[in-house]
């Protein structure tokens, strides 16, 4: 099951109205039988929260979000807190998978970084392709700070690169059957 998917059950309790979940009458949600229990996709605070109950949820009863402690503990509870949230009629914050901007751009770079490395570009060019001639010294480009931002985001893209094949053969997916 994907970490964002919370498991859910119903409640053996009286909750508050604002808790409880009507599955089959919630605008835009979606509930389907599957071999392995009940999928939903409940849109709640401008989001889709995606739930697994294994049996048949009663209508309108409150419901118990359970969370194992594994790997994925950490995702999950940002989801569980993201639905309570949503309940609450409060803001939800940032998604549990998404990156910070700052941490994005940095990625995105470094992958650029390393096509251009790829393709037999110096670290000089490099950073002209990625943050413009103008901020390139003619001198100094020794010891200039662009030459070892430049450096760190091609290490950084060949560590990306790195393990995303190490990803694909612990999976048994050879490079070339990936697309």
């Amino acid at each position: 099951m994907l970490s964002t998917v919370l498991a859910v059950r119903s409640a053996n309790y009286l909750a508050p109205k604002s808790y409880q979940l009507d599955f089959e009458n919630l605008p835009g949600s979606e509930l389907r039988r599957a071999p392995d229990g009940w999928h939903a996709v409940v849109p709640l605070g401008g989001t889709c929260h995606r739930l697994w109950l294994c049996e048949h949820p009663t209508n309108g009863s409150a419901v118990v979000v359970d969370l194992p402690l594994d790997a994925n503990f950490e995702l999950r509870l940002g989801a569980a807190r993201r639905l309570w949230l949503a309940l609450e009629h409060r803001p939800l914050g940032m998604p549990p998978l998404a990156l910070p901007a700052l941490k994005q751009r940095r990625l995105i770079l470094a992958l650029r970084a390393v096509d251009g490395w790829q393709q037999g570009n110096s670290y000089r060019q490099i950073a002209q392709g990625l943050f413009g001639s103008h901020r390139i010294a003619e001198r100094g480009w020794k010891t200039d700070d662009l030459r070892s931002r430049t450096i760190r985001l091609v290490k950084l893209g060949r560590r990306l690169m790195r393990l995303r094949c190490r990803a694909w053969f612990d999976k048994g997916i050879s490079r070339n059957d990936s697309s």
